[in-house]
């Protein structure tokens, strides 16, 4: 006998879905619902509770097939608007990094860089509807006679496109300050000395993986939103760490799990998929994703009622500590205390900003919602859990 007093099933939910009749909510909905009701009653009301998040994430890239040239090429050296692209692969396959580039830019030499244009830029342009140069370099084969290749495309001509993001969606991450006597340029973005500013990077009580800390529904084959389009779950992403501390809820207080997606690129947009310059760091792409989460049970409920009253992070200070590798923390501070607009360290008041945009996840959760309750978008069971650790309530749900 099941220890949940609600239990739904995948299938029941679609079929609620197909019929028009499923309650789907976003994960802001859900708190003031299972705040109120309780997540039992929460459980037996909501069948699909949508998150979201957009922000710059630099594990990220796509493969194109850029179609043979006659005579045919077994491509060696790729460019893309002179942003190399990756050819040890196939003949005329490539994977262009989110965070690759223009060959000729000036990188840190002028310093702090400005990274005006990459890899990011790149995917952004196509699903634009812009047209890329691309060339090529090869060795000569008897089957592949070619040497070089120099074409125009949009992303139309490209015979095939996927967005394939190594590690996205990070389960929580720091609060960025610095504590060094100058300013340092970081993937958090500027960081005044002395902590002056602090910045962090997550949508909190919206983010996917913080509404389901322990991936009882986030796995192998999850459909998703991703960059406006339909996406994939396609399993744990880089540097995936369910062992990080946790509370008492299940949420990790550090950097914990992320996700490995991919998706059509030719069905996504350029309001989902943004080139970004990140001054004296480099370039990337911030990406939209949403992940609907399965309402089978109270303890779901429960998890995805979660606020950013209950949500916590760490302050680390990036201009000695990280780049030295130095596991050190100045504090814990809640999501609900970074949206303030300031914290308290080491006893003064800092300013935060946020990295990831608040509105756009609410945007993206608003879209999936919409999807599924005009029964465009059903839920997929995962084939595979990621990996995770044993939790359980201090209190029963």
């Amino acid at each position: 006998m099941s220890e949940f007093e609600i239990n739904k099933t995948y299938a029941e939910i679609n079929a609620r879905i197909k019929a028009g009749e499923a309650v789907v909510v976003t994960a802001e909905e859900m708190i003031d619902i299972v705040k109120k009701d309780g997540p039992v009653e929460a459980a037996r009301r909501v069948d699909v509770v949508t998150t979201g998040t957009f922000s710059t994430m630099c594990s990220s890239g796509a493969f194109f097939n850029f179609g043979q040239t006659t005579p045919t090429i077994k491509a060696q050296k790729v460019w893309i608007n002179k942003v190399s692209a990756y050819a040890g692969l196939a003949a005329i396959d490539v994977y262009l990094g989110a965070t690759e580039p223009t060959e000729d830019d000036p990188l840190n030499k002028i310093y702090p860089g400005e990274f005006r244009y990459g890899g990011g830029h790149i995917i952004e342009d196509l699903v634009a509807g812009k047209k890329v140069f691309l060339e090529a370099k090869a060795y000569p084969t008897d089957c592949y006679a070619n040497q070089k290749c120099k074409k125009e495309l949009t992303l139309a001509d490209f015979p095939h496109a996927l967005l394939c993001n190594p590690r996205n969606g990070y389960q929580n991450y720091n609060c960025a300050v610095n504590l060094s006597d100058k300013t340092v340029y970081t993937y958090m973005g500027t960081l005044k000395p002395k902590c002056r500013n602090a910045n962090y990077c997550s949508a909190g009580q919206l983010s996917p993986l913080l509404n389901d800390p322990l991936y009882r529904t986030i796995g192998l084959g999850t459909r998703i939103f991703l960059g406006g389009g339909i996406g994939y779950v396609t399993w744990q992403g880089t540097q995936h760490n369910p062992g990080a501390p946790r509370g008492a809820n299940g949420v990790p207080m550090r950097p914990s799990g992320t996700m490995m997606v991919q998706g059509d690129l030719k069905q996504m947009s350029a309001d989902w998929l943004r080139g970004v310059s990140i001054q004296g760091y480099g370039c990337s792409l911030a990406v939209g994703l949403g992940v609907p989460i399965p309402i089978l049970n109270e303890e779901m409920a429960r998890f995805t009622g979660v606020s950013d009253d209950d949500i916590f992070t760490q302050v680390v200070d990036y201009g000695h500590d990280y780049t030295n590798g130095i596991a050190r923390n100045y504090g814990e501070v809640s999501y609900a205390e970074l949206k303030s607009g300031t914290i308290e360290v080491a006893g003064n008041k800092v300013p935060t900003a946020p990295l990831s945009s608040y509105v756009k996840a609410g945007e993206i959760a608003e879209i999936l919602k919409k999807w599924i309750c005009d029964g465009k978008f059903l839920l997929t069971e995962p084939v595979a859990q990621f990996p995770t650790v044993d939790f359980s309530f201090d209190e029963p749900v």
